[in-house]
């Protein structure tokens, strides 16, 4: 077979295009590798060498202008740095710490950090740096954020004014937490010698229910595996388990740590020995100062729990923290769109301290209906949850009762509500509804959680009623249902029902409705009954 000349120009051509692509591929491929190398010096630039207890200072030019310079370490290279996390402004013993760590252990990278520039300024010694999460107009962004900043292996949380004397006790925590072999036990910790003994807890975090539970965990030797620690103590951990939690230095450092490890199934060691010690103790000179700290750590502990989503805290004594709403706050949630509150679009369950509203609300409406002669019934979804539950529906958001219309004139509170609204003198809120002719009671004028009052009348043996709403359970039903009413636990108390329940909810509902619990409207979101 001949070639023509032509076929033999564009074989040429050919090869020719090969060979140049081959070489500006390849030429692009070692500006890359060009651009990483000089990337990795920048990084190295501003950051500090790993290992080396190096850091970032400000530098200042003629015109004021900052940059982000490396500081050699000390000598031998480290596996961990050293962070103070809690201390107040106003008075702490930061400089003490970090002198007593680098005297025994000059190569170990020493971290303070604060919000905010602390004032008065820090006073470190050499050695000793201070970290300011609050992002600054004139910084580059690794500037204020702590993973570019703790180079080590391993991070060591210590709380203000604790002591190191042992230097070697460092490489025994390592060692123990090394010989769990990346298991559950992701921290290790030791005690701070102080008055109070730092105490090994059990702590579970349901996020659905907006709740955290402390317990106590059997004392035993050393070596106690819990998921939290209530005191003083030093923690330590690997550094790519610390920044890989969301909030890795929240306030109060302790109950933002041990929240986000039980959620993902750490567990800490707490070991009897070595001890830390802490000659500065109390830490504050003066009651105004500790009145000071208690105020802020209060104030910071209501910002963290708002953020984690957890509105109440139950302690180990048996005591109760609570974040969420109250008498003097709006409520957690807002308007209801399509049946579906907000939270459950979050894979949540009405918060804590609503249920709690709606409780008091309740008990406190029946009170006054039951006194003035008012018949009532349980209706809708809170007679659902009184079957189901004995309380509200975990994911609801009011209470709904029915009463009979002719007995309204019996009540005070109820009989002249034709207009406006009466603010009684317990705070709750009584009104005629702007949606129809039926009545509602308020939490409070600040917080709208509500029971709502429904007047039926009895025609030719129905109940019904002169305000529909498009629920498919407002319906018309017949009177023998409450002829009588019937006692049931509801919400920590007892009230009356429907005397048939199952034939009053599915006739309302429809068949097999306390069978098969679903949220309000399946159709914008259902709900996940593996889960329950």
């Amino acid at each position: 077979m001949r070639i023509s000349f032509c076929q033999g120009l564009l074989t040429a051509a050919i090869v020719l295009n090969l060979l140049i692509l081959y070489y500006v591929s390849r030429a692009q491929q070692q500006m890359m590798e060009k651009r990483k190398e000089l990337g990795r010096g920048s990084r190295r630039a501003i950051l500090p060498a790993s290992g080396l207890g190096g850091g970032l200072v400000a530098v200042g030019g003629a015109g004021g202008d900052r940059g982000l310079v490396g500081v050699e370490g000390h000598g031998r290279s480290a596996r961990v740095t050293v962070l103070l996390r809690e201390f107040e402004n106003f008075e702490n013993f930061v400089g003490d710490v970090a002198n007593s760590f680098l005297h025994q252990r000059a190569d170990l990278p020493f971290l303070a950090v604060a919000d905010v520039p602390p004032y008065p300024p820090l006073v470190l010694p050499d050695g000793a740096r201070l970290l300011v999460l609050s992002p600054s107009p004139d910084q580059p962004p690794q500037a204020h954020r702590p993973e570019f900043h703790v180079q080590t292996e391993f991070v060591f949380l210590v709380p203000d004014g604790v002591e190191l004397e042992q230097p070697r006790v460092i490489e025994r925590l390592i060692r123990e937490l090394e010989g769990e072999g990346g298991g559950p036990v992701r921290m290790v910790a030791a005690p701070v010698l102080v008055r109070s003994a730092v105490q090994c807890l059990h702590l579970r975090v349901n996020l659905r229910e907006w709740t955290a539970t402390y317990s106590p965990a059997a004392s035993g030797s050393s070596g106690s595996v819990c998921t939290a620690l209530q005191g003083d103590a030093v923690v330590l951990m690997r550094t790519e388990d610390l920044f890989n939690l969301s909030v890795p230095l929240g306030r109060p450092l302790f109950p933002a740590l041990f929240i986000q490890t039980a959620l993902r199934g750490w567990k800490v060691k707490l070991l009897e020995s070595p001890c830390f010690s802490a000659t500065h103790r109390p830490l504050f000179s003066s009651a105004h100062n500790q009145w000071k700290a208690d105020t802020r750590m209060k104030e910071a502990t209501g910002k963290l729990m708002k953020g984690f989503g957890v509105k109440r805290l139950l302690l180990s004594d048996g005591k109760e923290q609570w974040f969420g709403c109250s008498k003097e706050t709006p409520r957690c949630f807002g308007t209801v769109q399509d049946d579906t509150p907000d939270y459950l679009y979050l894979e949540r369950w009405t918060p804590p301290c609503c249920l709690r509203a709606l409780r008091e609300t309740t008990k406190y409406v029946i009170n006054i209906l039951e006194s003035s002669g008012v018949r009532y019934w349980l209706e809708g979804g809170s007679l659902l949850g009184a079957v189901r539950h004995q309380d509200i529906i975990p994911w609801d958001y009011d209470v709904d009762l029915g009463i009979y219309l002719e007995d309204v004139p019996n009540c005070d509170h109820l009989k002249n509500l034709d207009s406006g609204s009466l603010v009684d003198a317990n705070g709750y809120v009584w009104e005629r509804a702007v949606e129809g002719d039926f009545y509602r009671v308020q939490y409070s004028e600040a917080n709208h959680l509500h029971v709502d009052l429904w007047p039926f009348y009895s025609r030719n043996g129905v109940m019904t009623k002169d305000t529909w709403t498009d629920h498919k359970q407002d319906v018309e039903f017949p009177e023998h249902f409450l002829q009588p009413l019937v006692p049931m636990p509801f919400a920590g108390i007892t009230a009356f029902g429907p005397n048939n329940h199952k034939a009053f909810l599915e006739l309302k509902f429809g068949e097999g409705v306390i069978e098969n619990p679903q949220y309000p409207n399946p159709a914008k979101k259902r709900l996940d009954r593996s889960k329950l």
